[in-house]
């Protein structure tokens, strides 16, 4: 969300960033609108107070017996409530029409984004890792779990529909194992406290980070007007809602491991086989609330957070900086890391981490002290994948497979198998 104050400073580099980010220039429509809402304010300010003074005459006419001129008052005090009861109604309806428009604008890009309208405009960060060389015909995630009886998307199918997976016996074990070994190294090495988080949240909630109004179609949604999660994302960041931290508590650092939905609208024919895209799934997400000074300096240290992830896996990947075109809608600068497939022979998205500035913080009344200081800031709000679990589970498979289909578990991962160093065809 932004300062509509802000935007009549800035007007042309707001329509700039926002065209951009793929939007329209809206700048003159917004101030407009602003304008609009501003003269009725005023309109309704003089109207109050020409009732409060007229309110007064009253009671000095009537005490100097002018009979007329009190009902002459009475009735122009009756017609300025008329007045004020629509110029009220009428400047809500303008400051509703005002916030909807702001809120369906995406965040500006920093200076050091690149531009471009989609993926293919992505630029190479860094990689890390070699990509493994196998003496076989190396299979995809689906292939090695249904011939190991560990995956079952029929079962899935006629229990809930496509994009669902039964796991079983050891593979089930293994995803438990990942999230497991995840959430234990950001809490333990990477200094975040673990939250268990609900899964259904109410409208603002999801509207605080951005997902309402704009990508509702997104989103499971309750017929009791809840929403399921797509992202722990969502609960983690409001844990600050409508709060005023002080500012030497801040980095606030949280975790989660939670079942997240998404009803991939506009993803029909995408990945339909296996788990890379599935409306149900496990991930463990990293969220970060900073003061404005800190959040570019905390994107880069959320990064080495959930690269170490596949670091310590031993899964080769590459890290993306997002084009303007292809950030979420909340973010100001994104970082993908993308793991390599050996089964699908390219690297794909894992993780996302992304700072958005105080453009969630605003939507949510998110707001800290400054240390030393009477007046109150915005905070910085930060989201990253710390990684996706199941997405996880498709870079072990395939990186850790054998000639014969069997799936030999990474050292790391061991300790939560019970020990256990292969899962054997």
């Amino acid at each position: 969300m932004f300062d509509i104050k802000w935007i009549r400073e800035n007007a042309e580099s707001f329509d700039q960033g926002q065209i951009a980010r793929g939007a329209e220039a809206s700048s003159s429509r917004l101030i407009a609108l602003d304008d609009a809402r501003v003269a009725y304010v005023q309109t309704l300010q003089d109207a109050q107070q020409r009732r409060n003074a007229a309110s007064k005459e009253i009671g000095k006419a009537k005490g100097s017996g002018d009979e007329e001129k009190a009902q002459a008052l009475m009735a122009e005090v009756s017609d300025l409530k008329g007045i004020i009861q629509d110029g009220e109604a009428k400047t809500r309806a303008l400051q509703d029409e005002l916030n909807e428009a702001l809120s369906t604008l995406p965040n500006l890009a920093l200076d050091d984004v690149p531009p471009g309208a989609d993926e293919a405009d992505n630029v190479l960060h860094h990689s890390w890792g070699d990509i493994p060389q196998m003496d076989f015909e190396p299979k995809e995630h689906y292939e090695l779990g249904e011939a190991l009886g560990g995956m079952d998307f029929e079962a899935a199918a006629k229990i809930s529909g496509s994009r669902f997976v039964v796991l079983k016996g050891k593979l089930a074990r293994l995803e438990r194992a990942i999230g497991q070994f995840m959430i234990d190294l950001h809490v333990n090495e990477h200094g975040y406290d673990e939250v268990s988080v609900p899964t259904l949240v109410r409208s603002d909630a999801m509207y605080g980070t951005g997902q309402l109004p704009k990508f509702s179609e997104d989103a499971f949604h309750t017929d009791d007007d809840r929403w399921l999660i797509p992202t722990s994302e969502v609960p983690l960041t409001n844990l600050v809602r409508d709060n005023i931290v002080d500012g030497d508590q801040l980095p606030m650092r949280f975790t989660a491991l939670s079942q997240c939905f998404r009803s991939e609208a506009g993803s029909a024919g995408r990945d339909t086989r296996g788990m890379l895209r599935q409306h149900q799934f496990n991930k463990v997400e990293m969220v970060s609330i900073t003061d404005e000074d800190s959040s570019v300096a905390e994107q880069e240290r959320m990064l080495s957070c959930a690269e170490a992830v596949l670091q310590k896996l031993g899964i080769a990947y590459r890290v993306m900086t997002l084009c303007c075109g292809d950030m979420g809608f909340g973010a100001r600068r994104t970082f993908d890391i993308e793991a390599w497939l050996p089964g699908q022979n390219a690297y794909r998205e894992i993780s996302s981490v992304s700072t958005c500035g105080d453009f969630q913080a605003r939507r949510m009344n998110a707001r800290y002290r400054v240390p030393g200081e009477k007046h109150v800031k915005f905070v910085h709000t930060l989201n990253g994948s710390g990684v996706a679990v199941g997405r996880c589970m498709i870079a072990v498979m395939e990186n850790y497979q054998t000639a014969d289909g069997s799936i030999v578990i990474p050292e790391v991962l061991r300790p939560y198998m019970g020990g256990l160093e292969v899962i054997s065809a």
